[in-house]
Order: C-alpha cells, then sequence, then structure tokens
C-alpha cells in the first residue's frame, strides 16, 4: 500500500508556559486537498511552522513518502517540497510576476547575466498550462489581491512543490474570485507541481453533489482521494463554508490536539463546529438580537456625506442601544463611510451631528476625544501595535488621558484596567506582559475592542469584526457587541457576512457604488432583499432614498 505523501506523528511543541501542540496527528494523499480547521489559538499556525522549518517539534516526527524526515529551516522545506502561502503574501511589489516567480533562482547567461528572455519564457509557459489570464511582465504591485494570490501559488509550483500549504487563502477575496482560485487548485492538483506539462483539461471540475445536509466532497482522481501523482494541498480556512467545493476531507484540532479526520462528503457543517469547539452553538440564522425601538434623537446623524473619491450624499442615523448594520458588495463605500465619519479620510461635503449638535471631525484623534471609536478592519496594521504587551496596547487610545500624571505613565493603573478588560472581555493570553503579536486572531480583536472600552466610546463602529476568526470566537464577538448595545452604547457593523449583519442588527444600511440604496428594518432585511438593494446601480444625479 502506498503510504501518504505526509504524515505528521506525535508531534508536541512547547513554548514557556504554554504547550501549543500535543500529540499531534495528521496525514495528506497526493491530489488531494485536506481542510484543516480549528479555534484561533487550537495550533494551525504551530503546527504548519513546523512543517515549513520555521519551528523544531520537541517530540514526534514527520515523514514523507513513508520516510521520516527533520525539516531543518525553510530552504531545506523547499527542498523537500513543503512550500506555504501565508496570508500575508511574500511578494516583492515593486518586480514583475516574473520576477517574482523566480526570484533568487533567475536564469542567466553565462552564469553572470540575467536572461530576461527566459525569465519571461518560463514565467509565461507556467502561466498557459495553469490557464491564468496574467501578464508576465505585470507589475505585482499593481495586481489585485487575487491576482497577487496567483503569483504567490505559480511561484510554490515553480518550486517542484509537492505539500502546498494555503494559509487563508481567501480571507479577502470575493466570491468570483475564490471560484476562480478553486479552479486553479483543481487543476493544479491532478498533476502536480512537477508535471505542471500535463493538460489541466485532465482535471476533475469538481460538480458533484455532497448529498443532503452533507458538506459534499470535491472530486479526486481516485474515490478516496489516494494517487500516485499530484500536488497535496493542506487548505487553512476559517470560512467553512468553502470546504465544500474544495476539500477531500477535515482534519479538526482543538487546544493543540488532533481531534478527528472527517470525509468531508459524510460531514455536515455542524459535525466541524462541534468537533471544533466541543460544543453546539445556534445556528446562524438563529435571532438573538433583542429589539431595541429606535426613539428620540439619535447619538450620531450623518447628512449628504460625500468624498472626493466614491461616496455621494450618504446618510444615516444611529441611535442609543442600537445595533446599526452596514452592508453590500466589495467596493460598495462602506468602509470609506466609516473613515470618513472618523476623519481619516477627507469629506467635499456633509454634515455629522452628535446629540444634535454638529461636529467637525479632521482626524481619527478629534473623533476618539468625541467618543468615536473605529475598529479598523485591518487590526494589525491599523488597530494594534503586535510588538507591544497586551496592557500596553489596551491603554494605548487613553493614554494621555487617563494615564498620564505630569508627563509620567502610571503604568500600575494600566495594570489594573487592563486586568479588569482581559477579564470582562474573556481574552486568552499568558500575561498582561504577553506580546499581542503571540495571541490569536480572535484574542488580538478582543484586545482591539478592550482599548476603546477603557476609552469610554459612546460610539462604536465594528469593520469586518470577524475577519479571519474562527466560528468559536466569532460567538464570543457578537455576545460583546450586544452587551456593549444592551449598556446603551451605540454600534455600526460593517460586515461582507450577510448572515452576521441579519443576525446581529436592529436595522440594516445597504451601499452600491458609494450610495446608500436602502434601509431595512430588522423584521424586513433578508439576504435577498439586501442583495437586490446591494446591486442596484444608481444615476449619478440620484440621491440617497
Amino acid at each position: 500500500m502506498t503510504p501518504p505523501l505526509l504524515e505528521v506523528r506525535g508531534v508536541r511543541k512547547e513554548f514557556p508556559g504554554v504547550v501549543a501542540l500535543d500529540e499531534m496527528h495528521l496525514d495528506l494523499n497526493a491530489g488531494e486537498v485536506l481542510a484543516v480547521v480549528g479555534e484561533n489559538g487550537a495550533g494551525k499556525s504551530t503546527l504548519m511552522k513546523i512543517l515549513s522549518g520555521i519551528y523544531q517539534p520537541d517530540a514526534g516526527e514527520v515523514r514523507i513518502d513513508g520516510e521520516e524526515v527533520r525539516v531543518g529551516d525553510p530552504k531545506h522545506a523547499l527542498e523537500l517540497g513543503i512550500s506555504i502561502i501565508h496570508q500575508e503574501f511574500n511578494l516583492i511589489p515593486d518586480l514583475t510576476v516574473a520576477q517574482n516567480v523566480f526570484v533568487g533562482r533567475e536564469p542567466r547567461r553565462a552564469g553572470l547575466f540575467l536572461d530576461h528572455g527566459a525569465l519571461v519564457a518560463m514565467t509565461r509557459e507556467l502561466l498557459d498550462r495553469l490557464h491564468l489570464p496574467l501578464d508576465p511582465n505585470a507589475q505585482v504591485g499593481r495586481l489585485t489581491v487575487a491576482q497577487q494570490q496567483m503569483v504567490e501559488i505559480v511561484k510554490a509550483l515553480s518550486q517542484d512543490a509537492r505539500v502546498l500549504i494555503m494559509d487563508e487563502p481567501t480571507a479577502a477575496l470575493n466570491d468570483a474570485e475564490v471560484e476562480v482560485l478553486h479552479g486553479l487548485i483543481r487543476r493544479f492538483r491532478a498533476g502536480g507541481a512537477g508535471a505542471l506539462g500535463r493538460a489541466p483539461s485532465s482535471a476533475p471540475d469538481g460538480n458533484t453533489a455532497g448529498g443532503a445536509g452533507a458538506l459534499g466532497r470535491a472530486p479526486s482522481s481516485a474515490p478516496d482521494g489516494n494517487t500516485d501523482s499530484g500536488t497535496g494541498v493542506i487548505y487553512i480556512s476559517h470560512r467553512l463554508e468553502e470546504l465544500k467545493a474544495i476539500s477531500d476531507r477535515i482534519t479538526v484540532i482543538r487546544d493543540g490536539r488532533f481531534v478527528d479526520t472527517l470525509t468531508t462528503a459524510e460531514a455536515s457543517l455542524a459535525d466541524v463546529i462541534t468537533r471544533m469547539v466541543g460544543r453546539e452553538l445556534p445556528p446562524a440564522g438563529a435571532a438573538a438580537t433583542p429589539e431595541v425601538p429606535a426613539t428620540g434623537r439619535p447619538v450620531l446623524s450623518v447628512r449628504g456625506l460625500s468624498t472626493k473619491a466614491l461616496l455621494r450624499d450618504v446618510g444615516f442615523d444611529l441611535h442609543e442601544g442600537e445595533i446599526l448594520g452596514f452592508a453590500g458588495l466589495m467596493g460598495a463605500g462602506r468602509t470609506e463611510v466609516a473613515r470618513a465619519v472618523v476623519g481619516a479620510d477627507p469629506t467635499t461635503s456633509g454634515t455629522i451631528e452628535l446629540h444634535g449638535r454638529t461636529v467637525r471631525i479632521p482626524d481619527p484623534a478629534t473623533a476618539a476625544r468625541l467618543g468615536i471609536g473605529y475598529l479598523s478592519e485591518d487590526r494589525k496594521q491599523l488597530g494594534l501595535i503586535v510588538e507591544q504587551t497586551v496592557a500596553e496596547n489596551i491603554a494605548l487610545s487613553s493614554l494621555a488621558r487617563s494615564f498620564q500624571t505630569a508627563g509620567f505613565v502610571r503604568r500600575r493603573s494600566i495594570a489594573s484596567r487592563a486586568a479588569s478588560a482581559i477579564q470582562d472581555l474573556r481574552i486568552k493570553t499568558p500575561s498582561l506582559g504577553a506580546l499581542v503579536r503571540n495571541l490569536s486572531g480572535g484574542n488580538q480583536q478582543k484586545v482591539v475592542i478592550a482599548k476603546w472600552l477603557v476609552r469610554d466610546c459612546e460610539v462604536l463602529i465594528f469593520d469586518e469584526p470577524t475577519r479571519g476568526i474562527d466560528v468559536g470566537a466569532k460567538e464570543e464577538i457578537y455576545r460583546l457587541v450586544r452587551e456593549l448595545a444592551a449598556r446603551g452604547k451605540a454600534i455600526i457593523v460593517i460586515s461582507s457576512e450577510l448572515p452576521e449583519v441579519l443576525r446581529l442588527s436592529h436595522r440594516v444600511v445597504v451601499m452600491s457604488e458609494g450610495r446608500v440604496t436602502g434601509r431595512l428594518e430588522a423584521e424586513d432585511a433578508t439576504q435577498e432583499s439586501i442583495m437586490h438593494l446591494a446591486t442596484l446601480r444608481r444615476s449619478p444625479e440620484a440621491g440617497s432614498p
């Protein structure tokens, strides 16, 4: 019997005070897509860093084709045929597609001079065989996120990758781009990186039924997914609904331990979630946000808000204790509204009122002083200083206001407030002094929320609050948002996930092409009604309804 392409047996990894992995198991067949799922902090990243040579295991073994290997470093991993595509791309934006694909391995004439013609030809051959409509001479920094993802994949396959690890490959892609990515995966998995000359048309088309209530299964070249050739893919994603479209099997890990491996065709979404979190969660459509009457004068009123680039005549009201959802397709202008309100982007017209008083907000610092907190969709770049501690990040927005006396920082006061916030928000951290970069995504998001709670903002704007967060951590964020509303906070939730908008919101504002195309009460809001409004095209003269 042919051994699996990749095996992990009994792997353990311990850091000071933390056991990240314990008795971890995993196996991957050639030509198979294996989904690896688990809550934030379950150990997925640690396991992948071991496979890619960044970490060394304390115990256990890794086997390739049945032979035990010790992956010494990332270069050694590539030599073994293991390549990883991180969520944050490892591309050089000022170089071309061809230069990025073969960086450090450029063809040369006489061993000295760069052979640009050969470089472009080699890249074009790879792109053609994978049916990718990319220009080898295009500058990577000018490509879309989806196109950059494709470049990363071509780069990995050009290195003869037999095991391709994809970490949250669709986190920043829309539905159409996800379909393109999945089609690419189906093509190269059938022939392997070392056989890119094989016609991709022989790859399966993925159109199989999964059975009622099951996730379904993306077809492999053999019924059990065990083939003698082809690239094996480890696919890490928090978007569980994707698994039916692309994976053959699903390995679930929890708290650093292997839980189970399920055949995708036979597993329901509920099965996967229960194993991930160790408990049953309410269904996605379950109503959990209590009705709040939008009476009296609004806390925040926006009228005629416009920007030079996109927004046109945007207006809405936000009341005390209300959760106002913002929905729309990518590029509709939802984030731009939030940035304009907090002064991060300049406006060309419009007014903003707090409790009926017109205010001018030239920058985010002014917004914070007025009691408006913005939790950015990019928490690592704009919401946190990941190289600082949990306590320091929690105190960040209130440092001058609450934690300084005569220019001296009151660290005991910071520690006390941070400890209270950690307890209230159930932030999992080894200590107040732990670096934020070492926390899971869900706990990093809670640190951002804690930062604005310590500031005691009256209006909170959550922009994609659960992006990159697992299903269990999502429930924690939902609980926090509802609790904040119950305390009287006025909350805006911007989300690309319609079930999330519907589950949290008392009212929904729908946008398209920079304009408000409709406002829906909770009882009238459905995925269908929102999508109808989100796809409306407005004439340049039209205003908000």
